[in-house]
């Protein structure tokens, strides 16, 4: 079991390190564009950071079950295994979508909005 968990753990926090470095190079891509330059690092960094805490979190909290899995070997490892994948996934694309909302020039008009006249 103890082969189980220390895979478990190098699996699902290198996950969390792999996606964690992608929200980082998808802020750095980001930072090419001259109408986020200032904010894409800022917050790419920021919304990595608190990613990799919140996964790492649970990855720790679903490894937490393992000796509770009285199955297979193979099913004291997918089991936790896939449902830390889902929710990592899950993280990941919500994590997306605030660098995208992060992105967003307030003072530029909106898609559907007449762009504001001078006085």
């Amino acid at each position: 079991m103890l082969i189980i968990a220390i895979l478990y753990f190098i699996l699902g926090l290198g996950a969390v390190g792999a996606l964690s470095l992608m929200i980082m190079r998808i802020g750095a891509l980001a930072g090419n564009c001259p109408h986020t330059r200032e904010r894409a690092f800022v917050n790419s960094l920021s919304i990595a950071t608190g990613f990799a805490a919140i996964g790492a979190g649970g990855v720790l909290m679903i490894g937490a079950i393992l000796p509770l899995i009285a199955g297979g070997l193979f099913a004291a490892l997918m089991l936790p295994l896939g449902f830390a994948a889902l929710c990592l996934g899950l993280g990941f694309t919500h994590a997306m979508g605030m660098l995208r909302a992060a992105l967003v020039d307030p003072t530029a008009p909106q898609q559907g909005q007449p762009a504001p006249q001078p006085a």
